[in-house]
């Protein structure tokens, strides 16, 4: 490609990243350094402590429903890619991606259909043992609406991963003895942490940013995307609202970093 046609794809690529990504977050940042009763935004979410308190609730909450995906997500990846002319195989994978289709809104409503005040579990637990038990609406509902969000967008990405392995590699283990525990450890868990990093990775950013959901579920629990509503929709404090959304999208950054160094560090003394 010569200078002119890196010219005329560079030109676009670049005007977009600076009309949709940098300029918008320049000026986020610029709203959060503003200053409110005498002090600045960035100063009052760093020492507010039901600040801390909501960034510790979405980051935990968003692990947990990563690590949980993952630990779902492997082993039906992995079916799929071993079994791919079983009857019924082309429903289950429609079914699987069903959710893919529903807004976060949707999904918490049907979390709100299982396990809320007028749902099945309740109507289940207070017929067996008197007691209704609800649970939508905390912790343990926002768990599980973020559990049913990434499910299928990890799947995919495992079951293409699991479907691009050497299948010699794993006959001549099995030929020399190999366990199925070992062949999964030494030859398919190395080459699907690629693709285990990147639904990962996914999976806790959609997870740290995810609006929908817990506007329907968090009334008994803080999360950082609720909050910066509320600030900025409900007290009208533009600059908090600013300071808290860099927040959010550097502490999703550095997780997404670490998870990057540890994995690769682990490859790196694995080779």
């Amino acid at each position: 490609m010569g200078r002119r046609g890196w010219i005329w794809f560079a030109a676009p690529a670049a005007t977009l990243f600076l009309a949709f990504w940098l300029l918008p977050m320049a000026g986020l940042a610029l709203a959060g350094a503003e200053s409110r009763n005498g002090q600045s935004a960035y100063w009052t979410v760093l020492t507010g402590t039901q600040y801390w308190i909501s960034l510790f609730n979405t980051v935990a909450l968003s692990l947990a429903a990563t690590l949980a995906t993952l630990l779902v997500a492997l082993p039906v990846g992995r079916f799929l890619a071993r079994h791919r002319h079983f009857v019924g195989r082309r429903l289950l994978i429609s079914l699987l991606m069903f959710p893919l289709a529903f807004p976060g809104v949707v999904v918490g409503f049907l979390i709100i259909l299982l396990a809320g005040r007028q749902g099945i579990i309740g109507a289940l637990t207070k017929w067996l043992t008197g007691d209704t038990v609800v649970f939508a609406y905390g912790m343990a509902g926002l768990f599980l609406g973020y559990l049913y969000f990434s499910l299928p967008r990890c799947v995919g990405v495992l079951t293409a991963a699991a479907e691009q392995i050497d299948q010699s590699l794993l006959e001549a283990a099995r030929t020399l003895g190999a366990s199925p525990w070992r062949r999964f450890m030494d030859i398919e868990l190395p080459a699907l942490t690629p693709a285990l990093i990147g639904a990962g990775a996914m999976s806790f950013a959609t997870s740290m940013g995810a609006f929908g959901t817990a506007f329907t579920l968090a009334t008994q629990i803080d999360v950082l995307p609720i909050t910066i509503y509320n600030e900025f929709t409900n007290y009208a404090n533009i600059p908090v609202a600013a300071a808290l959304s860099i927040v959010l999208g550097l502490a999703t950054w550095a997780v997404l970093y670490l998870a990057h160094s540890l994995a690769g560090a682990r490859a790196g003394a694995a080779a």
